[in-house]
C-alpha cells in the first residue's frame, strides 16, 4: 500500500486536482525497471540532472561530476538546478523534457508516479539497500529513494549554553525551560527563537510529536484512531505547551511579528540565539555562518516519554524520467549519487539512505546514550494517509502556522484564549472530523 510523505505532508494540502491530468506516458512492464551494466566503462550516454541545490550546483556538484567520470567515463551529465523546484518541475513535466534523473514533486498523487517515473525495482529487492523507499512505492515497485533522511529536534548554540552555565543537555520539557531561563538570566541571547514571522518555521515543530510521545506507533497508527488528539497528557497538548510556556515566560524574541529566518540563521551562528525548533536540513545552513562551526549542537526535543525517540523522514526521492532515452546511464548516476556522493551527510546535514549507513557525528553522542532513530510506523491497510484526512476535514493545519501563532499571541498576551481554550477547540474539530471521515 502507498505511504505518504511524513517530512513534507504539509505540501500535499496544496494539491491542484488533475495537474497532471493528460500527461502521461507509457510504462515499463518490467518491475526491475532501468539497471546500470556491470561493466562502467561500456555505459555511454548524455543525462541531465534538475536538482533544487542552486547553491552548489556550480561548485560542489560538479566535483560530484568529476569524481562519477573517474568510473564512468563515457556518460556526459549536464546539471540544471530550479530555484523554484516544486513550481518549474510541475510544469516540465506536462512534456516528456523533464531531464533524465530528478526529484518527484511531493505534490504529485502517488498514484500517478508510474506514469512520469522509471521503477528501479520491487520494493523486496530494494529495501535491503535503501531506508525510506516505501514512500513512494507503487504496487510493491520502488520508483524513488530518498536523498537524505532527516531528523527534527532542537538546534541550539553550545557556547550560549556554557556562558548561561547550561553544562548538560536538557531532557525534559522542565530541564529545557529551566536551561532557557538561565540562557535569559546570565547571557544577552534570545533563549527561543521562534520564527513567527515567517510562519513556515513554526510548522517544524509538528514533526517532533513523535518524541514527545517517545512511540513510532504514535503518528500514523494510534492518532487516527483517537479522539483524545489534543488533551493534557497527549503528544500535541505537551508539545505545544513548551511553545505557549517559552512565549508566557518571555524566553523568544521580543517582538515575534518583526523576526526574520535569513538574518536567524546567522544569529544563531553568532550567539545572539540559543535554540530555535528545526529539522537537520537547516544545521549546516546555520554552520556555515558560523565563526566556529562546533558552536552548533543538536538535541532531541525535551520529552518525559520513557523511551527518547528522534524521527527520521524522507527529504525528497531521486527518481528516473520514464521518457529518459538513457536509462541505464541515468540508473548509474542515481546509484553513484546515492551511495558514493556521501551527499546526505555533508550536503544535507542528514542521515545517508542506505542500509547500514553509518549516523552523522552530529548524532553519534546520543545513539551512544541510548537515544533510538527511527522512522514513522506507516498507516494500518485502508488507513494511508487517514490524519491528513482528518486534518484537512477539521482545518486544524497540523503542518500550518495558524493555530501555532495563537498559541504564541496567547502566551505572550495577544489573545484572550488560554491555552487549554485553544487545545479544547483543536479537539473538538478532530473528534467532529474523525467521526466524517474515518467512522
Amino acid at each position: 500500500m502507498n505511504k505518504r510523505k511524513f517530512a513534507s505532508v504539509f505540501l500535499s494540502l496544496m494539491l491542484v486536482a488533475g495537474l497532471f491530468a493528460g500527461c502521461s506516458s507509457k510504462q515499463e512492464e518490467s518491475s526491475g525497471g532501468a539497471a546500470a551494466s556491470n561493466d562502467p566503462k561500456e555505459l555511454k550516454g548524455d543525462i541531465t540532472v534538475i536538482t533544487q541545490r542552486t547553491d552548489i550546483v556550480d561548485t560542489v556538484f560538479q566535483d560530484y561530476k568529476k569524481k562519477f567520470n573517474e568510473k564512468y567515463p563515457n556518460i556526459n551529465v549536464q546539471f540544471e538546478a530550479l530555484s523554484d523546484y516544486e513550481g518549474q518541475i510541475k510544469v516540465r513535466m506536462g512534456t516528456k523534457d523533464y531531464g533524465d534523473v530528478l526529484l518527484i514533486p511531493t505534490s504529485i498523487p502517488i498514484a500517478d508516479i508510474p506514469d512520469f517515473f522509471e521503477p528501479l525495482g520491487s520494493y523486496d529487492e530494494m529495501k535491503a539497500k535503501y531506508t525510506g523507499i516505501e514512500e513512494r512505492m507503487v504496487d510493491n515497485k520502488v520508483y524513488g529513494v530518498p536523498i537524505a533522511i532527516t531528523y527534527s529536534g532542537v538546534i541550539y548554540n553550545k557556547k550560549v549554553f556554557n556562558d548561561a552555565g547550561v553544562t548538560e543537555i536538557p531532557k525534559t520539557p522542565d530541564q529545557f525551560l529551566a536551561a532557557l531561563k538561565q540562557v535569559k538570566a546570565k547571557t544577552s541571547a534570545v533563549p527561543l527563537y521562534t520564527n513567527y514571522a515567517a510562519g513556515w518555521p513554526l510548522t517544524q515543530w509538528e514533526a517532533d510529536v513523535p518524541t514527545m510521545a517517545g512511540d513510532p506507533d504514535y503518528v500514523n497508527v494510534t492518532q487516527p484512531n483517537s479522539d483524545d488528539n489534543f488533551v493534557p497528557g497527549q503528544p500535541h497538548y505537551d508539545l505545544y505547551k513548551i511553545m505557549y510556556d517559552v512565549a508566557k515566560e518571555g524566553l523568544i524574541e521580543k517582538d515575534p511579528t518583526t523576526t526574520d529566518w535569513e538574518s536567524s540563521k546567522a544569529d544563531m551562528a553568532n550567539g545572539k540565539i540559543a535554540t530555535m525548533v528545526l529539522g537537520s536540513w537547516a544545521i549546516d545552513q546555520i554552520k556555515g555562518l558560523a565563526q566556529n562551526k562546533d558552536d552548533i549542537g543538536f538535541m532531541p526535543f525535551p520529552t518525559n516519554a520513557s523511551k527518547v525517540m528522534v524521527p527520521l523522514a524522507a527529504d525528497y526521492n531521486v527518481g528516473i524520467n520514464v521518457n529518459s532515452e538513457n536509462k541505464e546511464a541515468a540508473r548509474a548516476w542515481l546509484d553513484w549519487f546515492l551511495n558514493e556522493s556521501n551527499y546526505a551527510v555533508e550536503q544535507a546535514g542528514s542521515v545517508s539512505p542506505v542500509v547500514g549507513a553509518a549516523l552523522p557525528d552530529i548524532l553519534k553522542q546520543y545513539g551512544e546514550q541510548g537515544v533510538e532513530f527511527k522512522t514513522l510506523t506507516p498507516g494500518k491497510a485502508g488507513q494511508e494517509g487517514l490524519v491528513d484526512k482528518i486534518d484537512k476535514e477539521a482545518e486544524i493545519g497540523l503542518w500550518q502556522p495558524d493555530f501555532k501563532k495563537m498559541i504564541i499571541e496567547s502566551g505572550i498576551g495577544n489573545r484572550k484564549e488560554s491555552y487549554d481554550d485553544i487545545m479544547k477547540a483543536l479537539n473538538e474539530k478532530w473528534v467532529k472530523a474523525r467521526k466524517e471521515v474515518a467512522e
